[in-house]
C-alpha cells in the first residue's frame, strides 16, 4: 500500500476533497461515474485559456501554433500511453459513448442482414445502444453473451457463441456497475480466431491498470478522459489502422476534408478524417496533464493501495451485516456494488448523503445486468487514486447509521 506521506501528497493535489458537505468532510465515492481533478490538468485548462487560445491547424500565428503543438502532442502522448503502433491510430472523440458510435456508424457498410453482434450482458448501455441501432439498420442480430455466477463473462457461453460466426464482439474490460475485470486478452484471441472484430470499452479501466492495445490485441479500444482524472467532453477512440480507415465517417465538415467543391468532396487522412470540426482543444489539453499525473505516481504503490482499499471495503461491508454485495471478489477494481437489506438505494444514497457521503444510485447505465440480477437498482461506492482508509471507514460508519435508521 502506498505509505502515508506519499498518499497524502497525492490527494492533497485534488482541491476538490479539501471541502465539506453538510459540515460533513467530503467522503467522494464516485470515482466511477467521474473521477476528481488533480489541480494540474485545471491549471493546463486554464493555462490553454489564457495564453493560447486559438483554434488549431492550418493558421499561420503563434497563438495557433503553440495551440496545435500542445494538442498534437497529447495524441503523442496518448499513443505511449497504450501503446498504439501509430498515430494516426489515435482519435480524438467527446468520450467513450461518442467513440463507439463512431465504430457503430463506421461499419455499417461491413454488416448486412442476420449477422451476429455479441455484447457483454454487464455492457454499460453505451456498449449496448449503438449496436441496436446498427441492428435496426443492417438487420443485424445482436446477442448478449451470459455471465457466470462470479458475474464476469461466462468462457464457454461466450465460446459456444462464437460458433455462430460473430461479426463483431464487443465487451468490458472492466464492468461500470461491478468493476469486475474481464479477461480481454483471452476473450479477443478467441474471438478474432473466430473472424470477429472486437471492440473493448476501458472506460473503468484506463485509470486503475496499464493498458497495452497491441498485446490485447483488440481492433478498437475506447475510454474517456473524465473517469482518468481528466476533464469531461474529451476521449479516445483507438482503432487498429487498417480497421480505423475503413470506417465511415459519422461526422462530416470542416477540419477533416482534403478537399471540397460542389462536384464532389474527398476526406482528409486519419486522424483527421474522424476528426469533423473545431476540437474540444482545452479538453485535449487537460487529458494529458492527466495523463502526465497518472504516470508521475508510483504505480506499483498506487496499484497496491487500490486494491488493499477494495478488499478492505469489501470486508467492512460485508461484517456490517444486512448488506448484500454482487459480484465481489478478488477480481474486481475500482468499485463495489451492494444493497442494504430490502431498503430503496436511492434511500440509502439520500441518507449517505446527509452524512457527507458521495456514492452512486441506481442502475448504473446497466439495465440489462440489474434484469440479470432481478433488480431495480443498487448503490455502488468507487475508489480512485486519492481515497483512503479513514474514507472508507467514514462510509461505513455512515452506512450503519443508516441501517440503525431504516431497520
Amino acid at each position: 500500500m502506498t505509505n502515508a506521506f506519499e498518499h497524502d501528497a497525492i490527494r492533497a493535489q485534488f482541491p476538490t476533497l479539501s471541502q465539506q458537505v453538510d459540515e460533513q468532510p467530503l467522503c467522494y465515492l464516485d470515482t466511477a461515474a467521474t473521477s476528481q481533478k488533480p489541480q494540474s490538468v485545471i491549471d493546463a485548462m486554464s493555462h490553454y485559456y489564457q495564453f493560447d487560445n486559438a483554434n488549431v491547424h492550418r493558421a499561420a500565428y503563434q497563438l495557433s501554433a503553440r495551440a496545435t503543438r500542445s494538442y498534437e502532442a497529447v495524441r503523442e502522448q496518448v499513443k505511449r500511453f497504450i501503446n498504439s503502433a501509430r498515430i494516426e491510430e489515435v482519435i480524438f472523440t467527446h468520450g467513450t459513448t461518442e467513440s463507439i458510435n463512431m465504430v457503430a456508424y463506421g461499419i455499417s457498410e461491413q454488416i448486412k442482414a442476420n449477422d451476429i453482434i455479441l455484447v457483454d450482458t454487464a455492457a454499460h448501455h453505451a456498449n449496448i445502444v449503438p449496436w441496436q441501432q446498427l441492428a435496426k439498420r443492417t438487420g443485424a442480430i445482436i446477442k448478449a453473451i451470459p455471465l457466470n455466477d462470479q458475474l464476469s463473462i461466462d468462457t464457454d457461453a461466450f465460446d459456444e457463441l462464437l460458433t455462430l460466426a460473430p461479426k463483431l464482439v464487443a465487451i468490458s474490460h472492466v464492468t461500470n456497475a461491478l468493476g469486475t475485470i474481464n479477461q480481454v486478452e483471452s476473450l479477443v484471441k478467441k474471438a478474432k480466431l473466430a473472424g470477429a472484430l472486437t471492440l473493448v470499452d476501458g472506460a473503468q479501466a484506463i485509470a486503475h491498470f496499464d493498458v497495452d492495445v497491441q498485446k490485447i490485441d483488440c481492433d478498437f479500444y475506447v475510454f474517456s478522459g473524465h473517469k482518468m482524472y481528466g476533464p469531461t467532453g474529451v476521449g479516445i477512440l483507438y482503432g487498429r489502422f487498417a480497421q480505423l480507415d475503413q470506417l465511415a465517417p459519422m461526422l462530416t465538415g470542416g477540419e477533416m476534408i482534403k478537399t471540397v467543391s460542389f462536384a464532389g468532396t474527398e476526406f482528409g487522412s486519419l486522424p483527421n478524417k474522424l476528426e469533423a470540426g473545431t476540437p474540444a482543444i482545452s479538453a485535449v489539453i487537460g487529458l494529458g496533464a492527466a495523463i502526465s499525473f497518472i504516470e508521475s505516481l508510483p504505480k506499483e504503490h498506487t496499484q497496491q493501495h487500490e486494491q488493499s482499499l477494495l478488499i478492505y471495503l469489501q470486508q467492512q461491508l460485508a461484517q456490517l451485516g444486512e448488506i448484500t454485495l454482487y459480484g465481489a471478489s478478488s477480481h474486481n477494481i475500482g468499485a463495489v456494488a451492494f444493497n442494504l437489506a430490502n431498503e430503496h438505494h436511492q434511500d440509502v444514497g439520500i441518507l449517505l448523503d446527509q452524512q457527507g457521503i458521495a456514492v452512486r444510485c441506481g442502475h448504473h447505465c446497466a439495465m440489462p445486468l440489474m434484469q440479470h440480477l432481478a433488480l431495480k437498482g443498487c448503490c455502488r461506492a468507487s475508489i480512485g487514486v486519492y481515497t483512503n482508509k479513514q474514507d472508507i471507514d467514514q462510509f461505513i460508519s455512515a452506512l450503519n447509521n443508516v441501517k440503525e435508521l431504516l431497520l
